[in-house]
């Protein structure tokens, strides 16, 4: 089955890969040979997945899906949020983005937070969403080498290892990415025809 992810993270599509398995042969921008920067300039998650996948389901006339992640910190009011890939600058520095998101938690001691990734699918041209979410909090100091983004900050509620200290087994067991595209796997699988192709 194949589908195109509008992404050009290789980190996550790896973790995508390894969530909706051998039935889809995702294809990246990468690709696709599409170098551009994809507009993402709405004031929700919801608006920023819906817009990257219109705006590649134009160019490629291909059943397509975009996905936006941020995390919401409770006492910052909800913030990264939709900023969270560039909370510190532009240039999508995670190092800064999680120092950054620190230092303004310094003398907090609510440190609830929640990640929160939305899929938009655009599939035979009709619109869908898809929302996972896991609850947690942020800590004190970075803990862990893997994953990416805030990975190493986030502990995931009952939970003693961060995200960046997990397998990428254990992550996408619990994570708000894998839950929202375990969603889209079942969509995918069940819509699709008796040959296996969508």
């Amino acid at each position: 089955m194949q589908i195109v992810f509008a992404t050009n993270n290789d980190n996550k599509l790896m973790e995508i890969n390894h969530i909706l398995g051998n039935s889809f042969n995702l294809l990246n921008l990468n690709y696709l040979n599409i170098k551009e920067d994809i507009p993402e300039n709405e004031s929700t998650l919801e608006g920023n997945a819906m817009q990257k996948a219109r705006y590649i389901h134009k160019i490629v006339k291909m059943n397509v899906f975009a996905d936006d992640t941020g995390l919401e910190i409770e006492a910052l009011n909800g913030l990264p949020g939709i900023h969270s890939a560039r909370f510190a600058g532009e240039n999508k520095d995670s190092e800064a983005n999680i120092n950054k998101a620190l230092k303004m938690m310094l003398n907090i001691s609510n440190r609830k937070a929640r990640f929160r990734t939305v899929i938009a699918l655009i599939f035979n041209g009709k619109e869908f969403l898809f929302e996972g979410i896991v609850n947690g909090k942020i800590i004190h100091e970075k803990r862990g080498k893997k994953g990416f983004g805030y990975d190493p900050v986030f502990l995931p509620e009952g939970k003693d290892l961060t995200f960046a200290e997990m397998s990428l087994d254990e992550k996408n067991k619990i994570s708000h990415r894998a839950k929202a595209f375990e969603k889209l796997r079942e969509f995918l699988l069940n819509n699709a025809d008796n040959k296996g192709a969508i």
